[in-house]
């Protein structure tokens, strides 16, 4: 772009413009040196990208030692530093020449893909910018072995750790001696990790009875993606979370014993908005016990879950009498892949939603409704407008009408059915039916 002299001088004169610094197969050593003398002394955020993609020869490796050579003089004041190479022995030849202190360092991310690699490279290169990082208060290492130094992970806000397997991956002391270095989390996020030996956390469950309980009580958003069902249940076993809001459990096996854990949480405090249960295990009453715990529930995920049958649906359309609604602020939900739900529980959730009441259709009417193929949309606000008049006097107790629903790869929903959704639910996502060749035929 042509601009005249005085804007480019007051480009270049300005050097917070100047101050994110990138190195990759896309960005060259030769504009990463061209903003290193503009930004002058301003914080950087300074990132080091180099895909496996581009780990066909020795030309990676060159590229990240002379991109750590050129910025390792303004190491002193990164704001950020994100290093994401393909393999270890880079990674160490990177962060051998992270030696200076980063005073004002807040963010730190080391990727390596290739997690599963093995070789003398595993032993740490530590002390990191030797260990003089006052303000750094986000960590994210993916296979980035540090010893489990205390030092590196301690006051920090955000902690994301993934891509540990087999003797790289941690117990669960250690992972509860990080989390009693940090009292301000508030983001976990463990993902992707061989899971600790059972007969190891039996011998700690009886340890644990003595010690004492770890709080976090700024923690908020926490996920556990494929982190081993051990170590998720007894970390939580051992955790406050009185804050949390978030929370993501994905590929963990049989999820129960952690659900008796959220609801002992529950007993004091667990405003949770937001839960996503993928590829996992439940029994389903005790899940439906915890969710009638679960207030302040907005958003309610369920992807591959085989044990969620119309027994959740009907309880969360018909509450049991002097009872109140389960997640009566239910917003969102997503069924994606759940085949064992039925559409006369389905659609029996989505009208007690906007009535406020549980559904008393009768067998006639509900195998009309089931039938019909097309109804008018003069024909559903009326129907919508006869149950709100129909409500209850006690608004304080009425449910949230659901905004969006997910049926995506839920088979038994044929297209009538979700035809009928979109009349009553703004959002309907379903996977689209296809065509000889492949191609999407329904909107």
């Amino acid at each position: 772009m042509l601009v005249c002299r005085y804007w480019r001088d007051t480009a270049i004169d300005t050097p917070e413009l100047w101050a994110d610094i990138c190195v990759s197969p896309h960005d060259s050593l030769e504009k990463a040196h061209r903003k290193l003398a503009r930004s002058k002394s301003v914080p950087l955020d300074i990132t080091i990208n180099f895909t496996p993609r581009v780990d066909n020869s020795s030309g990676a490796m060159e590229n990240i030692i002379h991109a750590m050579d050129l910025i390792r003089p303004a190491l002193w004041r990164a704001r950020s530093f994100r290093l994401s190479v393909p393999n270890k022995p880079q990674a160490h030849a990177a962060l051998l020449r992270c030696r200076e202190e980063a005073p004002y360092l807040e963010s730190l991310c080391i990727r390596v893909f290739h997690s599963m690699q093995e070789d003398h490279y595993s032993s740490p290169c530590l002390p990191i910018f030797k260990g003089h990082t006052p303000r750094l208060r986000s960590c994210s290492f993916t296979s980035f072995n540090f010893n489990w130094d205390r030092r590196v992970v301690s006051n920090l806000r955000v902690l994301q750790l993934g891509g540990y397997w087999n003797g790289s991956s941690p117990s669960v002391d250690t992972l509860l001696d990080i989390l009693r270095g940090c009292p301000g989390l508030e983001e976990l996020a463990l993902r992707n990790m061989s899971d600790v030996d059972p007969e190891t956390c039996v011998s700690l469950e009886h340890e644990f009875i003595y010690t004492k309980v770890v709080k976090l009580p700024r923690l908020t958003k926490a996920s556990f993606y494929y982190a081993g069902i051990m170590r998720t249940r007894m970390l939580l076993s051992q955790i406050s979370f009185p804050a949390l809001e978030s929370l993501d459990f994905c590929y963990l096996d049989n999820l129960t014993p952690v659900l008796e854990h959220l609801r002992q949480q529950s007993l004091t405090s667990l405003p949770l908005k937001y839960l996503r249960i993928e590829s996992s295990f439940l029994n389903e009453p005790k899940f439906i016990t915890l969710l009638g715990r679960l207030t302040s529930l907005v958003t309610l995920e369920l992807v591959d879950v085989e044990d969620v049958t119309c027994f959740l649906l009907k309880n969360l359309s018909s509450p049991p009498v002097a009872h109140p609604w389960v997640c009566p602020k239910l917003d969102r939900l997503n069924l994606d892949g759940c085949t064992a739900l039925e559409w006369d529980a389905l659609r029996g959730l989505v009208e007690s939603r906007l009535s406020g009441r549980p559904p008393q259709l009768s067998s006639a009417s509900a195998a009309a409704a089931s039938r019909s193929s097309f109804v008018s949309t003069a024909s559903a606000s009326a129907h919508i407008h006869a149950l709100s008049l129909s409500r209850p006097a006690t608004p304080a107790l009425q449910p949230r009408r659901l905004s969006s629903i997910d049926v995506t790869r839920c088979h038994q929903i044929s297209k009538e059915m979700v035809q009928w959704l979109k009349m009553y639910v703004r959002d309907v996502r379903c996977e689209p039916a296809k065509g000889i060749w492949g191609e999407s035929i329904l909107p």
